[in-house]
């Protein structure tokens, strides 16, 4: 089996090229910008023509769509998150027809949550930021392609390699920084909110379940820990195992607040549905998440030493 992965060297892709790695009798494909890649590929300006070529020459079985942008101006991820996806499932239909496609969602595409609510795939979506927006267009080409896809929609996904861009990862190195100096103040914005976190070891799992599954699948299924946890305890769990003996300061003004965070301030999805067509339900929590992302923080910050 040919598993041609788009996004390989980022943070999901880099843990699902490991995982499908290790399966018997596949061989892994990398595609992307990174000059590692074996093809190269960028959603965001390749030609539906130029890509359906690549995929030709690569001759997949299945696709994995791992590439997306998480911030940058409206352009850029519309670029990147809508209009990569759309240009994807037509090079498919033209140069891989019979190819399964496993394109990462996000649960930010259904906006606002209520509090105590898991949200079912059927339920509406309402982003409120461009970023949410965006992966949700990319959500609605791939399941109106025509081709055989699944749009695993993924919570907020923790675990070793996360990346300075999203919070988990960028607490990790500000403790990584700030040693045990007690003198040391992290500036946070509000940590009240509840977010749906999953292991991205398990969002890798996931991905390979989909890509082997016989037969077609569901548009849209979430893969999260189908919990809700206050961004606080995250972040104060994370402080302990790194020994902080300083203060954590929040601004509940608004003004340091993440914008792919704004007006959601509850984040929780239903994954029954995964369980029903993949037999996946996440095996790792908080904890295994946090010990995970600190010890490889741990080992970055002594390299980088």
């Amino acid at each position: 089996m040919r598993i041609l992965v788009l996004g390989a060297t980022g943070y999901l892709g880099a843990h699902v090229t490991d995982r499908l790695r290790a399966l018997a009798d596949v061989r892994v494909i990398g595609a992307g910008r990174s000059p590692g890649a074996e093809f190269a590929v960028d959603l965001a300006a390749d030609r539906t023509e130029r890509l359906a070529k690549t995929l030709a020459a690569a001759a997949p079985d299945a696709v994995v769509n791992c590439a997306g942008a998480t911030g940058g101006d409206p352009v850029t991820l519309a670029e990147v998150n809508a209009r990569g996806p759309a240009v994807l499932c037509a090079a498919l239909r033209e140069a891989a027809p019979a190819a399964r496609l496993v394109h990462l969602g996000s649960a930010a595409e259904y906006g606002p949550g209520e509090p105590g609510v898991r949200v079912a795939e059927s339920a509406a979506t309402r982003p409120v930021t461009p970023y949410g927006a965006t992966k949700l267009a990319g959500t609605v080409a791939v399941a109106a392609s025509g081709v055989d896809a699944v749009v695993l929609r993924v919570g907020n996904p923790v675990g070793p390699g996360a990346p300075a861009t999203g919070l988990p990862g960028r607490i990790a190195a500000l403790l990584a920084r700030a040693g045990q100096d007690p003198e040391a103040v992290l500036r946070l914005g509000d940590l009240s909110a509840y977010r749906d976190f999953v292991d991205v070891r398990d969002v890798a799992r996931a991905v390979e379940l989909a890509v082997t599954a016989p037969g077609p699948l569901s548009p849209v299924l979430n893969i999260s820990s189908g919990d809700a946890v206050p961004v606080r305890e995250l972040v104060h769990g994370l402080a302990r195992r790194a020994g902080f003996q300083g203060r954590i300061e929040e601004d509940t003004s608004g003004a340091a607040g993440s914008a792919r965070s704004a007006e959601v301030s509850w984040q929780c999805s239903d994954v029954g549905a995964a369980y029903r067509a993949l037999r996946w339900r996440p095996s790792l929590g908080l904890d295994d998440m946090l010990d995970a992302l600190w010890d490889a923080a741990t080992r970055e910050g002594g390299r980088a030493a």
